[in-house]
């Protein structure tokens, strides 16, 4: 099979063999895959808990049909349309663990809509419901909420009944567009004032929730928006993994600070997350209420140029390769 793999010169195309699937596991013919900024990452030679790595294929995230299951998969059979992730993606074949894979909802969904899914499905329903533990009629804050799982993190907190969400972005552009996915009010994280906007908007309190993509030199002021009491669920540093932190702000407001990322999570707990998603999120899968903008689509050939696309971040939603 045609595949993307990392080199030891970089990211190229190459022939592999088809992968098998073990007993536990799915293979798919790819049909779509998205991008993510892991695999920025990933192309210059970091591995993502277990995947990537020289001679690995790249890729987290696809879409397609079913070939073939192992002999301890049960509900999912050849020919399943589903959705899927995991590691290899950027292939004509991949393999999945079964509690990776979500049939894809309705025969409306193209392929492109259904691969832009999996990894902010299953990141933001345990960012926002599992661990954010949000509540209907709370406050919410997305840091960072232009991005693919950004922008389903605010569907997410309405679907779930928030009173109010709120998506930051530095882009004025896409911070204009936050709205499209239930941003009710939008802030600038670079905006000296944007603390105030939303305490502001919460009636002094601060925010319940805040899920935390940034980051970086804005946790002081992410800390200060927050209420009493309130959440922070830390899923990003786009804005560094380092800076100050004011311990006795975060003592004063008795703030639960929480890391989440799924390079450390077992192969059980990442089929309870899928469970979890299905069981909480799939009406509205399923009515259409759960959907990421595709920023752009590229073929399967030229892959490099969807990669050098996501790293110039001037796009809105998600960015999908045909295959």
């Amino acid at each position: 099979m045609k595949a993307y793999i990392l080199t030891s010169a970089g990211p190229a195309f190459a022939e592999m063999p088809t992968p098998k699937p073990g007993a536990s596991d799915v293979l798919v013919c790819v049909r779509a895959a998205a991008l993510n900024r892991v695999d920025l990452a990933m192309s210059r030679g970091h591995v993502h808990g277990g995947a990537g790595g020289v001679g690995h294929v790249l890729g987290v995230e696809w879409a397609g049909e079913v070939v073939e299951v192992g002999a301890g998969v049960e509900n999912i059979k050849p020919g399943d349309r589903v959705m899927c992730s995991g590691a290899g993606a950027f292939a004509q074949f991949a393999v999945a663990d079964f509690g990776r894979v979500l049939p894809i909802p309705g025969a409306a969904m193209s392929y492109e809509q259904a691969a832009a899914l999996p990894v902010a499905l299953q990141t933001m329903h345990d960012a926002v419901v599992t661990h954010g533990a949000l509540q209907p009629g709370q406050s919410v804050l997305i840091q960072g909420a232009s991005s693919g799982v950004g922008l389903m993190a605010l569907q997410i907190a309405r679907a779930r009944g928030a009173a109010l969400v709120i998506g930051s972005s530095t882009d004025p552009v896409r911070r204009a567009r936050l709205a499209e996915c239930g941003a009710q009010l939008a802030v600038d994280s670079r905006d000296p004032g944007w603390v105030a906007q939303i305490l502001e908007a919460t009636g002094g309190k601060g925010l319940d929730l805040v899920v935390d993509q940034v980051s970086g030199a804005t946790m002081n002021q992410t800390m200060a928006a927050t209420r009493i009491g309130g959440r922070i669920v830390n899923v990003g540093r786009l804005g560094g993994d380092k800076s100050e932190f004011n311990f006795d702000l975060h003592a004063m407001r008795r703030l639960t600070y929480i890391g989440v990322t799924f390079r450390t999570r077992s192969r059980a707990e990442v089929r309870e997350i899928n469970r979890r998603v299905k069981a909480d999120l799939w009406n509205d899968l399923s009515d259409g209420r759960l959907r990421l903008p595709i920023g752009r689509t590229f073929a399967f050939d030229a892959i490099a140029d969807a990669l050098a696309h996501m790293k110039a971040n001037r796009h809105f939603g998600k960015i999908v390769v045909t295959i």
